[in-house]
């Protein structure tokens, strides 16, 4: 029974965990200036770019596929990282706001690192400056959500009474 009630805590916790770190993803993006910018420069080409296809006659579904892309990216910064880190967590017995908010945030925060690998625009300190700017609101949103799976699926996980025999 102790089992089931730690999947009902860990699910409940995932479910508030994904939309928190979502949740302060968009706030932290549309607080700070520097992002500010970022989201109208990639608007603006964004919709730079779709227009003229669009007006050529592009079909549809290229929309769609790329709406697909950006739902995943989205999973994969989001949803991801708290799967992770509450799945290993809960198996080793790691339920600290440490664990959980740490190791959530540093997971959400290296993805982009990991999956380096296009060219970016601007100089070498220009890049570093900005990817080093996005890392640490990409940190700050992985640990909202560690943070709100902790409250609801770690903080009493170690005071809970022993089971009776």
């Amino acid at each position: 029974m102790r089992i089931l009630g730690r999947l009902v805590l860990a699910a409940l916790g995932l479910v508030l965990a994904i939309p928190a770190g979502a949740g302060a993803l968009s706030l932290l993006l549309v607080v700070d200036p520097t992002a500010q910018g970022w989201l109208l420069g990639g608007a603006l080409a964004g919709l730079d770019a779709a227009l003229p296809d669009l007006a050529a006659g592009l079909a549809p579904e290229t929309m769609l596929i790329a709406l697909a892309g950006l739902a995943q990216a989205l999973f994969v910064l989001l949803v991801l990282p708290p799967f992770l880190v509450a799945l290993v967590g809960e198996t080793l017995g790691w339920r600290g706001l440490s664990w959980y908010g740490g190791a959530c945030g540093l997971l959400t925060a290296a993805l982009p690192w990991l999956v380096r690998g296009a060219p970016r625009p601007g100089g070498p300190a220009e890049r570093l400056a900005a990817e080093a700017h996005l890392t640490a609101i990409l940190f700050l949103a992985g640990a909202a959500a560690g943070l709100v799976y902790w409250l609801v699926a770690g903080r009493r996980a170690d005071t809970d009474p022993a089971p009776r025999s």
